[in-house]
């Protein structure tokens, strides 16, 4: 992979959004989030971002309970990752870095269309994209946005950021002897369901020989980290030879 990474598309959570193990948006958490998308942005690099919208409401979680239908819970787990766009915008205008919401559903009054031209024309200009409402369909989740998105749009590589450091062989807060993968195949990471992302997110990234970088956003820098292309985290891609597994 290249010293240094032109175009990527940045995936963040809801939690994200918000201080840990609570819901809604945390001032102070946006901040963060915008100053370290700022710094990234500040390499040269393009850069689009997938918001998740967990910490608004989790539409599968209201399907489960079988009150709403999963299509109407989908639909409004898409307005919650708007609400998470629109205030990222606002909070990256105040660090002085121009950007777009481009939604997948049609909501003019907040948001652009999402269409493919326009996106990378903004991309072109140093704009940062914000990408909401997922792909704009029910049963897909935000991951799969991203991988969609950023084949559509010829990133360098997708950017997963995470509560952890990595990928590991089992979790780390239940297994002190879980070691952190610093490279993983496509096929390994399916194979041995470390939960990367979900299975068709994968699917696509692997068929279209997109890498993978999963790392820990809450350490400070670790946007611009990853968007220069330094070795953090796990990167899961088609051409490792072999997983290699490291004391973390």
């Amino acid at each position: 992979m290249a010293a240094s990474v032109r175009r990527v598309i940045l995936k963040v959570s809801g939690e994200s959004f918000g201080r840990p193990g609570e819901l809604g948006i945390d001032p102070v958490e946006l901040q963060v989030m915008a100053r370290e998308i700022s710094e990234a942005a500040a390499t040269g690099a393009r850069i689009a971002v997938v918001c998740g919208g967990g910490n608004i409401i989790r539409g599968a979680a209201m399907a489960k309970a079988g009150t709403i239908d999963q299509s109407t819970a989908d639909y409004m787990g898409m307005l919650g990752t708007v609400i998470n766009g629109m205030a990222l915008k606002e909070a990256l205008r105040a660090e002085g870095i121009e950007s777009r919401v481009m939604s997948a559903i049609a909501l003019t009054a907040v948001a652009e269309p999402f269409i493919r031209a326009r996106a990378l024309r903004h991309l072109e200009k140093g704009r940062v994209v914000i990408l909401v409402a997922g792909t704009g369909n029910p049963f897909f989740t935000t991951d799969t946005c991203a991988s969609l998105r950023a084949i559509e749009l010829g990133v360098d590589v997708l950017l997963k950021a995470t509560k952890v450091d990595g990928i590991y062989t089992a979790d780390p807060r239940k297994d002190p002897t879980a070691t952190r993968y610093e490279q993983l195949t496509f096929s390994e990471a399916i194979e041995r369901q470390l939960g990367v992302m979900d299975l068709t997110a994968m699917t696509m990234c692997m068929e279209h020989d997109l890498p993978i970088r999963v790392f820990d956003f809450r350490t400070p820098g670790n946007i611009r980290r990853a968007v220069s292309g330094e070795s953090i985290g796990t990167l899961v891609h088609s051409r490792t030879p072999a997983a290699v597994a490291v004391r973390s």
